[in-house]
């Protein structure tokens, strides 16, 4: 059946005003987002005004820009009040804990376990998160991303430049946006955040709804060893390293706990410490009644 030009306009105008509405909730310019989108300014306002008829394949690439999945982009008429159309409704005014809830529920009562889909490796710097992730993404077949080259690819800077141009404020903004961006677009894998972000709440949260979260826990003498290894001589030079880096765990230490397992590794080998997590995640699958994680590729 052929569409109606009426039906179309109203298509075309439910879509532009959903755009726009996303893209302002995204704090973007239309000069930001039509260059996230790989699209022209022009078209973007055309398609904010309902007079631009866009492919589906453009559609995606606005989809990319905003972090958002397709369907979230095509909202049903107002005059459809069928059980599927009142269910989108519903869906849009639902945050992420909502919805990881929602997921976690429909999952259990369809039989199916309720797994995040990704393995967070959560601690300070030097405690073995680009190390031991990898070998565990290979393990489990799946990806490891690290999150802070997301966010320098994001910033087109290093995260030392970063820093010194834009402050922490602008860091933290990018490490939502660039979890926020996994989440919607990756089949999952290993993650590995920066040491830091359990100081900001908003992203933690979203680290621990998303994610099953492992603390890698060390003690501070075995912090310094592997800090000389790697031979930081900026961080090593000052007189009071220690100290500073015993206050700054005695901080973050209650935020770390917050993670839903705890693997110490002091004294231990990356290959060592990696097969303790995998022994911990297979444990858990066998407990009854225990949401799993299970590997994108399985």
């Amino acid at each position: 059946m052929k569409i109606k030009q009426k039906e179309k306009e109203a298509l075309l105008a439910r879509l532009g005003a959903r755009v726009r509405a996303l893209r302002l909730e995204a704090d973007l310019t239309v000069s930001a987002f039509a260059e996230c989108a790989s699209l022209s300014p022009r078209f973007i306002n055309q398609l904010e005004a309902g007079t631009g008829n866009i492919s589906v394949a453009r559609l995606a690439q606005v989809a990319a820009a905003l972090g958002r999945a397709l369907p979230e982009l095509l909202p049903p008429p107002e005059t459809d009040h069928g059980l599927r159309a009142e269910v989108w409704r519903s869906l849009t005014g639902c945050d992420d804990g909502d919805l990881h809830e929602l997921r976690q529920w429909l999952a259990e009562r369809n039989g199916r376990p309720a797994l995040p889909r990704y393995i967070a490796l959560i601690g300070i710097l030097n405690a073995g998160k680009s190390t031991i992730g990898p070998l565990l993404a290979r393990q489990l077949k799946t990806d490891f991303v690290e999150l802070d080259h997301e966010i320098e690819e994001a910033a087109g800077m290093p995260l030392a430049d970063l820093f010194a141009t834009h402050g922490e404020g602008y860091y933290r903004t990018l490490e939502h946006e660039a979890l926020a961006r996994l989440f919607t677009t990756s089949r999952g894998g290993v993650l590995a955040p920066g040491g830091s972000v359990v100081t900001d709440p908003e992203s933690w949260n979203l680290v621990k709804q998303r994610c099953f979260t492992i603390w890698l826990h060390a003690t501070p003498d075995e912090l310094m060893k592997r800090t000389k290894r790697k031979g930081n001589p900026r961080l090593l030079s000052r007189p009071s390293v220690m100290t500073d880096l015993k206050s700054l765990l005695a901080r973050r230490e209650p935020l770390y706990a917050e993670s839903q397992l705890t693997i110490k590794t002091t004294g231990k080998t990356p290959a060592k410490i990696a097969q303790e997590i995998l022994n911990a995640i297979h444990s858990r699958q066998r407990e009854p009644g225990t949401a799993k994680w299970r590997s994108p590729c399985s």
